[in-house]
């Protein structure tokens, strides 16, 4: 299983790989597959997490007791990929290098992202009062990244994101994922949301609130 998060907290370019052994969590520990891992660096497009980067960073360890969960009695193993500030060519490059293993039928891949940070905190307050209240602006500005995002048209996407400066933390990690689908063999695989909230309703400047939507891939 590919897990690929947003860097939060390193500077980088480009993807990196763990050197942990396992991932742990409260609900058992997950193997990091060392083949995969290593047929990954070989290709000299990854650099490598140190101890305290991948320790420190969020995006990638909070999905694991879910799906220690989500798997109860089905062992897997996990390749944890850090993506960096990615330009729209390396999203497409990495996602290229990832999109054959979209078509291993054991081979799963998810995305860590949240999607609109909103508020002063986060230095982000735009609001157009003729959509109406600010989460009510914020749900039709996310609502139209997702329908971009199912659409799969990865340049649109990179357009969207310029427009709005919406802030999506997992936005690499998502250019990668729509690149990997549209260049792997398996026909017709699109992104479809399941669920959307946001942490709070928004209403004035001084709110604030985070966005959550989830997706599937399916064909």
């Amino acid at each position: 299983m590919f897990l690929l998060g947003p860097s939060h907290h390193w500077h980088t370019k480009r993807c990196a790989l763990s050197l942990a052994t396992h991932y742990c969590s409260p609900l058992g520990d997950v193997p990091v597959d060392a083949a995969l891992n290593a047929e990954l660096q070989a290709t000299r497009q990854f650099d490598t997490m140190t101890a305290d980067v991948d320790a420190a960073e969020h995006s990638l360890e909070l999905h694991v007791p879910f799906l220690v969960k989500l798997f109860t009695g089905r062992p897997f193993t996990l390749v944890p990929i850090l993506v960096g500030a990615l330009s729209a060519e390396s999203e497409a490059q990495y996602g290229r290098l990832l999109s054959g293993y979209l078509d291993e039928p054991d081979v799963l891949m998810v995305v860590s992202s949240d999607f609109c940070h909103w508020g002063r905190r986060f230095g982000y307050t735009p609001h157009d009062k003729a959509v109406g209240l600010v989460h009510k602006y914020v749900e039709a500005m996310d609502r139209e990244g997702m329908r971009i995002i199912e659409s799969g048209d990865s340049a649109a996407f990179t357009s969207y994101l310029a427009d709005t400066r919406n802030t999506i933390c997992g936005r690499h990690p998502i250019g990668v994922l729509l690149h990997a689908l549209r260049s792997c063999r398996t026909p017709a695989l699109r992104a479809r949301f399941t669920a959307y909230a946001q942490s709070s309703r928004a209403l004035k400047a001084g709110d604030s609130s985070v966005s959550y939507a989830t997706a599937v891939v399916e064909s």
